[in-house]
């Protein structure tokens, strides 16, 4: 039996085994998966009265809330591809990202009121102004009118084209215009199984969204939370004394953090006061995370502190350093070290690092080269960017343009980006490197290395 490969079996998977367990948290309310599920359900309907057709676009503009989450699933549900906007970006951007994708519905909170006003005009591909609280004069409606409009009706998961593309997400990466990266149904599904694979303990976490649902970082875990039956509490802007606080008061196992983030919560000067002791992992992605920063985070909360890796074009996740197999640690200094690389290739990911020719370098943890790789969760290409996808996606292997060694133990560990490596006498110097030592004392917060003429 063959049957399509959607995110769309994970909610009708929740919603039949956990119907009656609290699986989303967003402030004052909370939805069972039954619950959750039949508003996806409704606002899928609703979008499709509205006219939403297969494979529109339908954008977010939205910090993390239940609404947003909400879209992952009505929004793929209806036929359509999800966008969650990064809201950091500028008005300016913002226009690009909605003309290029030529979004039809902007669903948005009514903190962004102004802006998506002063972007009106200048996007005509959009049909539906929608708030996602309280109605705004910018806005037809808000989604809880449009979640009332639509029937509570099953969607026939059966009938999905499993290789369209699901979910839309525009990055630019570290430099240039944005780009969208496109997912399909099929890698979404795929990610999310070999990402469920690879944590330990995944089938009774309370996972705490702390990163954005925009960003590559947050936007992988909503599918196989779901897949699960986790209890997915949201949190809605990252303040290190709330998120101690949302900590304590669900009994939250797992987060995701960027280096930034775990240097804030460190320095929360409530740190202490709440019990976090229910917290078993901290994964770090997103930059480059140093041993001694592992070392504190596990010692202040007590739990496990990995990395992770990935990219917009990868669904995100690559690569984990938590324990693999057969490894044993000579000491806490080697694990923290261990826990602070790139680390190993999860389940259904293939990885090399390669010099300019295609060519295995020597894993001798010290020859340089780019990271490569083939798996079902590279993207389906650039969002109308045929040449930029040709660019990246050579000989049935994405080019990632991240630099890194790798070692006997199939250990990996970034060194720079492509482009921002740095030259001096002859010889490379990596600013990732420079950067893990300078973060390395307590005082820094922040830090960047670039290179100076």
């Amino acid at each position: 039996m063959i049957l399509p490969l959607t995110p769309i079996r994970f909610l009708y998977r929740a919603m039949d085994v956990f119907a009656r367990k609290t699986g989303i948290v967003c402030g004052e309310r909370q939805y069972t998966y039954l619950q959750f599920g039949q508003r996806c359900e409704r606002l899928a309907s609703g979008l499709r009265k509205l006219g939403i057709q297969q494979g529109d676009r339908v954008a977010y503009l939205s910090f993390n809330t239940h609404q947003l989450l909400e879209g992952y699933y009505g929004v793929v549900m209806a036929g359509a591809v999800v966008m969650p906007i990064n809201v950091r970006l500028s008005q300016g951007e913002l226009q690009t990202v909605l003309n290029h994708s030529g979004a039809r519905v902007l669903l948005f909170e009514t903190d962004f009121a102004a802006t998506v006003d002063a972007l009106k005009p200048h996007c005509p591909s959009i049909e539906h102004y929608i708030s996602l609280n309280e109605l705004h004069p910018v806005a037809t409606m808000t989604t809880g009118e449009l979640i009332a409009s639509g029937d509570p009706a099953a969607v026939d998961w059966t009938q999905v084209n499993e290789n369209a593309v699901a979910e839309l997400f525009y990055t630019s990466g570290s430099t240039g215009t944005p780009k969208g990266v496109a997912l399909s149904h099929r890698s979404l599904y795929l990610h999310a199984l070999y990402v469920a694979a690879s944590l330990p303990r995944a089938e009774n976490m309370v996972d705490l969204h702390t990163i954005p649902l925009f960003h590559a970082n947050g936007w992988g875990r909503p599918q196989f939370s779901t897949f699960l039956g986790n209890k997915q509490v949201m949190v809605r802007r990252f303040e290190p004394a709330a998120v101690l606080r949302l900590i304590a008061e669900h009994k939250a196992t797992d987060m995701s953090l960027v280096p930034t983030m775990a240097n804030a919560l460190l320095a929360c000067p409530e740190l202490g006061q709440h019990d976090t002791s229910s917290l078993r992992l901290i994964l770090l992605g997103g930059a480059a995370a140093s041993p001694t920063l592992v070392e504190r985070l596990e010692k202040a909360f007590g739990c496990t502190a990995a990395s992770g890796y990935g990219l917009s074009e990868t669904s995100p996740v690559l690569t984990t350093s938590l324990p693999k197999p057969g490894m044993v640690y000579a000491s806490d200094e080697e694990r923290y070290r261990r826990h602070s690389s790139t680390g190993w290739p999860v389940t259904g990911v293939e990885v090399r690092v390669v010099d300019p020719n295609g060519v295995d370098v020597p894993r001798d943890a010290d020859t340089m080269g780019e990271i490569i790789t083939r798996c079902d969760n590279v993207m389906e290409g650039y969002f109308r960017e045929p040449e930029a996808t040709a660019a990246v996606i050579r000989n049935g292997w994405f080019h990632t343009g991240d630099m890194a060694v790798w070692d006997e133990d199939g250990y990996i560990r970034i060194v720079d980006r492509k482009k921002e490596i740095i030259i001096s006498g002859g010889e490379n110097i990596s600013s990732i490197e420079v950067e893990k030592a300078i973060y390395a004392h307590e005082a820094v917060m922040e830090c960047a290395v670039v290179a100076a003429v």
